[in-house]
């Protein structure tokens, strides 16, 4: 075989591998949507006309509470998900079904219940989470 045959056979070889890339890449999905941590903590925000007000309303630390997503089927831990500033998140995954969870890392116990959900090729699909920090 000479060297220019070979070259095409190379080239024809990587031409293939970039298709199946992209044919692979063209079958994920996408899983999105917003995360609310809850908690029964009231923090005292000042009022212009005198007294503190109890609220429920305190910042955020999406990070702390990273989600995670895990394959159905055996319950393995497949990809994670961080919420940004507002409390939204978006991953692509390949078809299947899953299940949506939160690993706190953040004070206080916290309770969620996990999702599951199914992942569509070239579709998204929304799934929302509520969290409860257990601060009280």
């Amino acid at each position: 075989m000479g060297f220019s045959r070979s070259v095409v056979i190379c080239f024809g070889l990587l031409g293939t591998l970039a298709a199946a890339r992209t044919n692979c890449a063209a079958q994920l999905g996408v899983l999105e949507g917003h995360l609310n941590i809850a908690s029964l903590k009231e923090v005292e925000l000042a009022n212009d006309n005198g007294p503190r007000v109890p609220s429920k309303a305190y910042p955020q630390n999406y990070a702390e509470y990273p989600l995670i997503i895990l394959n159905k089927e055996d319950q393995k831990e497949i990809a994670r998900a961080t919420a940004d500033d507002q409390g939204n998140y978006r991953v692509s995954l390949p078809p299947g079904d899953y299940i949506l969870d939160v690993k706190g890392r953040g004070p206080g116990h916290v309770r969620a219940k996990p999702k599951p959900f199914t992942i569509l090729p070239n579709q998204t699909k929304r799934v929302d989470m509520a969290i409860d920090t257990g601060i009280r």
